[in-house]
Parts: C-alpha cells; sequence; structure tokens
C-alpha cells in the first residue's frame, strides 16, 4: 500500500519561512516524478513545484524565487522550503507522487492527506 504522509505545516506571520515534509512508504521508488499542491479556501488545488527524476524542479509562477522542493532518496522524503510566506500562501499542502507527465495541472497517482499552513499578515 502507498502511503504518502505530510507533516511540518503550521502557523506562520508573513515573511516567515516553513519546511514541509512528505514521508513516502518504501515501495515508492522516488526516482519517479514528485510534487507539491495546494488548495486555498474556496479555490481549486494548484500545482506548486514538481521535481523529476533527475533533479530538475519547475514551480508555479506565485512561488519561483521563495519556495524550493527537494528530495532525500535514501530516507524516501521530500520537502518543500518556503521562505518569504505571504497570506495569499494560506492553504492545505498537498505532496504526490508518480506522474507520466511531471506537470503542475496534477496527473499523479498518489497523494498525501495534505497539511495545513495558515500564515497571517
Amino acid at each position: 500500500q502507498v502511503r504518502l504522509q505530510e507533516s511540518g505545516g503550521g502557523s506562520v506571520q508573513a515573511g516567515g519561512s516553513l519546511r514541509l515534509s512528505c514521508a513516502v512508504s518504501e515501495n515508492v521508488n522516488m526516482g519517479h516524478c514528485m510534487g507539491w499542491f495546494r488548495q486555498a479556501p474556496g479555490k481549486e488545488r494548484a500545482g506548486v513545484a514538481t521535481m523529476r527524476s533527475e533533479g530538475s524542479a519547475r514551480y508555479a509562477d506565485s512561488v519561483k524565487g521563495r519556495f524550493t522542493i527537494s528530495k532525500d532518496n535514501t530516507k524516501n522524503t521530500l520537502h518543500l522550503q518556503m521562505n518569504s510566506l505571504t497570506p495569499e500562501d494560506t492553504a492545505v499542502y498537498y505532496c504526490a507522487a508518480v506522474s507520466a507527465f511531471c506537470l503542475l495541472n496534477g496527473g499523479f497517482n498518489y497523494w498525501g492527506q495534505g497539511t495545513q499552513v495558515t500564515v497571517s499578515s
């Protein structure tokens, strides 16, 4: 059974930082495309960042220069470092694994339950 478990969410003031982690079950090859998505209140889920097997990353325009996706293959863990947070970053953040096309618009096979990030002004 594939399991993805996010952690690291919480409340932070604008300008602050958070680091999200996603523990991926060992039956998932970390060489697959991995990604982070978020869903803000009243909005559809949107792509934040994806990382291909060779390590190249793609980011949503709204987070470029502020967020960094990374993975630790030895620990089967995906990370999202979020800096310079703004209230517009408030959302539930989801990690996702395994996608044939590795796009920011979805198409991933496996999803975590999500972790709440709240940024206050």
